[in-house]
């Protein structure tokens, strides 16, 4: 006797389109990224800002998921727009648009809780990938990149001593394994690398990684990088200096 062959279970559906807010100043700049982005099933663009000052405003009224946001803009500068938006609840992520590598004005902007940034002249299947990993919850930032911000973090300032010292003080809230966490976030490791590296489960990384956002109220994996720089715990090509005994 034939067994009935068991039935295929059904598809999962896919997931729902990202819904993105691009804010750019320049007619020219955010016609061109509706035309490059728009074409994508993975993503809404749900609507368009000349000016920093409109943001909250249509993010109130259109609830995107990211907002690409310009950084410079005649009325109010993307950075202020981004930190007055990344202090409401429930605030959508924010992905920066920039033409330098790394200035003083993308670590400001990574500071306030932009998730990452993209060149203007990034090729627009980079820029959609970066739009659904800041999505997910992954900042985009490379390591190279999060080195150039370290760099500049460190060489910014009067005020090395007590920002390391505040940084310190914040790092002892964490358990020992937290911080081991922390540290490999901070060379830029992806959570599997520092699953491997430490002996752990992806999952339990992404664990300790929550964790850790919870305790400190940071946003992102970039600002406990950042944190972890302030701390003293990493030099600036990222290597690792050693946890807080």
């Amino acid at each position: 006797m034939n067994t009935p062959a068991s039935p295929t279970p059904p598809a999962s559906p896919p997931p729902p389109p990202v819904r993105l807010l691009i804010v750019d100043d320049d007619p020219l700049v955010r016609a061109g990224l509706t035309l490059m982005l728009g074409g994508d099933e993975g993503i809404d663009i749900v609507g368009e800002g000349a000016d920093g000052d409109e943001v909250e405003e249509l993010v109130e009224r259109l609830r995107p998921d990211v907002v690409l946001m310009d950084i410079r803009m005649p009325v109010m500068d993307g950075l202020t727009a981004t930190e007055r938006l990344r202090r409401r609840p429930g605030a959508p992520e924010v992905v920066v648009l920039t033409t330098f590598h790394a200035d003083e004005q993308v670590l400001r902007a990574i500071r306030a809780g932009a998730a990452g940034f993209v060149l203007k002249d990034t090729p627009p299947a980079r820029i959609v990938d970066a739009v659904r990993r800041v999505a997910a919850g992954d900042p985009v930032l490379s390591p190279a990149v999060t080195r150039q911000l370290m760099a500049r973090a460190a060489g910014g300032g009067h005020d090395r001593a007590g920002r390391t010292d505040r940084a310190r003080r914040r790092f002892d809230q964490l358990a020992e394994r937290e911080k081991d966490v922390a540290v490999a976030v901070g060379r830029g490791g992806s959570n599997a690398e520092i699953a491997g590296s430490l002996y752990l489960s992806v999952a339990t990384v992404k664990t300790h990684v929550s964790r850790i956002l919870a305790k400190l109220e940071l946003n992102n994996r970039v600002q406990i990088a950042l944190l972890v720089h302030d701390a003293g715990l990493l030099d600036t090509d990222g290597e690792d200096r050693g946890g807080l005994r």
